[in-house]
């Protein structure tokens, strides 16, 4: 197995709700009109607290700076798996949580703090530009780590990066309480020449449903949809309910009865300098043979576990001493 370091230098942001409208014409035009962008790498993800943008140089260019809007001081570099000498994103990854656990396990060991972002296609683990030395130390044993040069994947030279490293030292991670929702999460693409096609109802699910009247609405249900427009492929998370809004047709899936349970791990915002907390849910899954998607968020993180497998199995999977607590209210 490799790993890709990809060209993206990517800005972690987060927009206030009660700020979204000074931002719909950038977002737009980051959603639909790819042709008056040079952005490679963009994904906007609502939960209840805000929308999470996590978008490479060109298109933080598209975001003014204002009161509601914050921005991770770090930019992050971004790894992603090769097989077979290609990139991973030509098909859909299965068990994704074993990829991620031999990448981020052993960046935790050494005090690494790292983000994930899983889509349709494969999973994207964003480290911080400052931390790129280290990270290549810590894989290069396990991996083969390449960079696209003219078009041709260059491996990386990793001796420098070994001159005067020692391996970090650090306490148990934090085990943070985790909130489990009611509903239930798809995981779905999209060909990107019919996006036009669900412009409105994208438009509508991403920028106002949250001014939706929350009459019958479940309390022990989540908010949240993330959508992911990265090197031209598009991946789609939602819930059952919000599906049906979107024609069937178009939206694609590995299996029409393919389910996810949703685990929300935080129960207060986490921060990005934490090392040890993707790691502490993504080896017990691994070690269960429990597939998984991981999505880094501003504030928390969420795991996307597969809806058939037993329940049980998963809370044997916790980290001991997680504390789970029922969600209320998004």
């Amino acid at each position: 197995m490799a790993l890709q370091l990809l060209d993206h230098r990517v800005r972690v942001t987060s927009i206030e709700k009660s700020g979204l409208w000074l931002y719909t014409h950038p977002l737009i035009k980051l959603l639909f009109l790819r042709q008056r962008s040079r952005c490679k790498f963009f994904s906007l993800t609502e939960t209840p607290e805000d929308y999470t943008v996590m978008v490479d140089e060109e298109g933080f260019k598209e975001l003014l700076p204002s009161d509601c809007l914050q921005v991770a001081d770090a930019t992050w570099l971004v790894l992603s798996v090769l097989s077979n000498g290609c990139s991973s994103n030509s098909a859909q990854t299965v068990g994704v949580t074993k990829i991620a656990k031999s990448v981020i396990a052993p960046l935790a060991e050494n005090n690494v703090s790292v983000l994930m972002l899983s889509t349709y296609q494969t999973d994207f683990i964003l480290v911080r530009e400052q931390d790129l030395s280290v990270v290549i130390y810590t894989l290069a044993a396990e991996f083969n780590i390449y960079k696209e040069v003219n078009g041709e994947l260059v491996r990386v030279n990793h001796d420098d990066a070994s001159n005067g490293f020692l391996k970090s030292k650090h306490g148990s991670p934090t085990v943070h309480p985790v909130q489990i929702p009611r509903n239930k999460f798809c995981i779905l693409t999209l060909d990107p020449d019919t996006l036009p096609a669900i412009a409105t109802t994208l438009i509508e699910v991403l920028f106002y449903s949250h001014n939706t009247p929350k009459d019958g609405h479940d309390r022990n249900s989540i908010q949240f949809f993330a959508f992911s427009l990265i090197e031209g492929y598009i991946s789609i998370v939602m819930d059952t309910e919000t599906q049906k809004k979107f024609p069937s047709d178009l939206l694609l899936t590995s299996s029409s009865e393919e389910l996810w349970h949703m685990v929300r791990i935080g129960g207060q915002p986490l921060g990005f300098d934490e090392c040890g907390i993707v790691a502490q849910i993504a080896e017990p899954l691994a070690t269960e043979d429990i597939s998984a998607y991981y999505i880094s968020t501003f504030n928390f993180d969420h795991a996307l576990l597969f809806l058939f497998k037993q329940e049980t199995t998963f809370f044997i999977a916790l980290p001991p001493k997680t504390n789970i607590v029922s969600h209320d209210g998004g």
